[in-house]
């Protein structure tokens, strides 16, 4: 089994986890420090039973191979290190920073309202001054006028988890894949 790490587990990691779970044949470890809140139940793959709980514990809990669930930030590149890929679903910058610094194989995911994006080491590094640029923080897979409610929820996070996946499935088929594509709705 290909050895995968996904970091981050809310709005695009926990659709994600589920996909790559049902193919079995992929070894993943989550991490994820946060816990599942009543406003992520939305457009994040949980149930209100999830609530409380540690995103990453939660995805372990339910999924047969995620047989590591890690609650601690991923701060550094050696955590990154001893997985056939790193997968980025973070909404940060600083964990998208280390991760493009590194010379591991790695697939960042990203959404915003109706906008996603999907890329890899294989992406041209001229990308990465306006991919990097912006405010530290983290961010919502939502659009910034998102009101909270159903009928304004963005589903873009969904989508590019299953793009991820498929290019999860063509990377380890030795296939053709993009380094990098966008996505607007």
């Amino acid at each position: 089994m290909k050895k995968i790490l996904v970091i981050g587990a809310g709005g695009i990691g926990s659709f994600l986890i589920p996909l790559l779970d049902r193919i079995n044949e992929y070894d993943i470890t989550v991490a994820d420090p946060d816990k599942v809140e009543t406003k992520n139940l939305l457009y994040q793959n949980y149930l209100p039973l999830n609530v409380g709980q540690n995103k990453a514990q939660s995805m372990q809990d339910i999924h047969n191979n995620v047989s590591k669930a890690s609650p601690y930030p991923i701060l550094t590149a050696k955590q990154m290190e001893g997985y056939d890929l790193v997968v980025s679903c973070v909404d940060n910058l600083g964990v998208r920073r280390t991760l493009y610094n590194t010379t591991l194989k790695w697939l960042d995911l990203r959404a915003q309202g109706r906008n996603a994006a999907l890329v890899t080491h294989n992406a041209d590094p001229a990308l990465y001054d306006s991919l990097l640029a912006g405010p530290e923080g983290s961010f919502s897979c939502q659009s910034e006028n998102w009101d909270g409610s159903g009928a304004g929820v963005n589903l873009m996070n969904a989508m590019i988890a299953g793009a991820g996946a498929q290019w999860i499935q063509k990377y380890f088929n030795n296939e053709d894949t993009k380094a990098f594509m966008t996505f607007n709705i």
